[in-house]
Parts: C-alpha cells; structure tokens; sequence
C-alpha cells in the first residue's frame, strides 16, 4: 500500500501536469489571438513569452470593449457622450475603439474623464454615444452634469431631486413661504455636502435638519450648481420664443416641442419637478406660493441664458418666470 508521502508526491506532478498543460492552452488561444503559430519545439521562452501575452491580452481587452461599444449603439434612453480629454498614458497603451497601438510618449490619445474609455483622438468622434460613467470617476454630486450623475448611479433622476422633494411632500406642503423663503445658508452648505459625501446615505429627516427651508435650499442650490441647466442651454432660446407667443392653443403646441428638444434626463427631471410644484401650489391657502410665485423662484435657476450680454439677459426674467408658471399650469398635459 502506497505511503502517505508518495501519495502526496504524485498529487503534486499530478498537479504540476495539469498547471503545464492549461498554460500551453493558454499559449495557444493567445498565440491564435495574435495571428502566430507557434508549435512544438518553436514555442518561445518564458523570457519573451510575458510581453507577448500581455501584448494579446491588451489586444484581446480591445476587441472586447470595441464589441461592446457597437452592441450598444441601440437607441437608449439616456444617451449620453463621452467626455473625452487629452491624455498622456504611461506604459504601452492600445485604443479600445479599434484595438490599434496608441503611438507617442505623450498625450497619445484621449481618455474619457466620466468612463474611463482609452482612444485615439481620431477614433473618438466614431464612438457611440454611450458613455457608462463610472463612479470612481464621478466623485460629486452637487455641480455633476445631469446626465452623468443619473447614469453613473443608475437612476431616473437625481437623488438629490428625489430625496429633497418626498422630504418636502413628507412634513412641508404647508410651511409658509415654501421655496420663498431661504435656510440658513451654513445648514444649506451642511447638506450638500452631505450629498457630495455619502450619496443616498444622505440623513435630510427632520432629526437632522427640522427647519424644511434648509431642504428646499439645498434643492435650490443643486438645481443652479448643475453645469448644464435642466432646461439645456441648446433648448434655451425655443423656450423663450415660445414664452412670447400670445395665442394660447399655439404656445401649448410649442411647449411641447420644446420639450422634446431636451435630453431625456433632463426632462424627466423637469417633470418631475413640475408634478412636485404643482402639488405646492394646490397648499396655496396655507403656503401662499402660487404658480407665479413659483415662477419667479425657479425661471433664473431652470434656464439660463447661454453666454447673452447683460441686457439681453435681464429683459430675458420675465419670460423665464412665464415659462416655468406655464409649465407648472399644464404639467399634466405637457409631460
């Protein structure tokens, strides 16, 4: 009978065999993936073999993610671009769009600052637009763009619209002066960044902050802290023209297509939002904000007029406000 020793020992090559074998499959699908044919006494040595196989695995992660890429080019319904930036790569780097070899010792491609996504500069303008982020990438909440912020947490909206607004729904239908009046702007400034920090772990409960003005602050203060508006600075100046039209049934139609001009993030935010007001302003006998008032809070913090001269931008006020009061006034024909 066998002793333990040897029984151990052949356990062992067995082991070694097995390890031998796998490792010269591997060669052979990573040789495949570099279009080599090695065999037999031709297969190269350990000392040239390490580079060759992290040269295939690079190549092989680029086939990969460019397959990705074009499968995911179906319509979505949160399209966003990538936000691409020069950048210079350490060590050998191949393009993830055409798995190419990016040249130069620096700034040898472009690198998408939300995703991650590595490529040439000239690939960049042929990738879907169907950036992913990523949230090691996104590392705020307040002044993330809109779109960014939702996809790389794989919500609807904003977490800081969702959760400011069922707190305010929750305990502050009736508080008076709703969104007119201001918290304190230290408690404002505590909120966000609560957000910035822990996200939906966020506490804005009545145990935390009881006065709701610091929550409808903090609403506020997301909604202008965002880069690009929630009523985009493209759709813009539709808005407006539509706010100046007089006959009523040609606005409602006008609004409509102006919507449709938004990014779908965006409108659902700004519907959201509208259903929300709206809501306020049915407490109007005990909150006194009607949808003017309404208006006159939200216009210069939904539109913002995109790089206008001082003038133009004042005379723009009064149409902001009639927007966002019509908007609150038929949200539920509109969206």
């Amino acid at each position: 009978m066998p002793s333990r020793e040897s029984y151990e020992v052949q356990k062992g090559e067995k082991s070694l065999v097995q390890k031998a074998k796998q490792e010269a499959n591997q060669q052979d699908i990573l040789a495949a993936a570099l279009g080599m044919r090695i065999s037999g006494p031709q297969k190269p040595p350990a000392t040239i073999w390490q580079p060759l196989k992290l040269f295939a695995y690079s190549q092989l992660t680029s086939l990969v993610r460019k397959a990705t890429l074009k499968d995911s080019s179906l319509p979505h319904k949160y399209e966003k671009v990538h936000n691409f930036k020069v950048h210079t790569f350490r060590g050998p780097h191949w393009c993830e769009y055409c798995a190419n070899f990016m040249w130069g010792l620096k700034a040898q491609g472009v690198k998408c600052a939300d995703c991650g996504l590595n490529v040439h500069k000239q690939c960049s303008t042929m990738v879907p637009r169907n950036c992913v982020p990523d949230l090691k990438h996104v590392k705020k909440v307040y002044s993330c763009e809109l779109t960014t912020l939702v996809k790389a947490h794989n919500t609807k909206r904003p977490m800081v619209v969702d959760m400011c607004i069922q707190e305010i729904e929750s305990r502050g239908l009736k508080s008076e002066g709703l969104y007119r009046m201001s918290g304190f702007s230290d408690s404002v400034e505590d909120v966000k960044s609560a957000f910035d920090r822990d996200g939906e772990m966020t506490d804005i409960s009545a145990n935390a902050y009881e006065d709701i003005n610091i929550i409808t602050g903090a609403l506020k203060l997301y909604l202008r802290d965002l880069p690009i508006p929630v009523i985009s600075y493209d759709a813009y100046p539709r808005f407006i023209e539509v706010a100046k039209l007089e006959d009523p049934e040609k606005q409602q139609e006008a609004f409509r297509e102006a919507l449709e001009l938004l990014p779908a993030a965006h409108s659902e935010t700004l519907r959201y939002l509208m259903v929300h007001l709206k809501r306020v302003t049915l407490n109007e006998k005990d909150n006194l904000m009607n949808a003017e008032n309404l208006g006159i809070v939200f216009g210069p913090t939904l539109l913002r007029a995109p790089n206008l001269d001082a003038m133009t931008a004042l005379n723009d006020i009064r149409y902001q406000r009639q927007v966002v009061e019509f908007l609150i006034k038929n949200e539920d024909t509109l969206f």
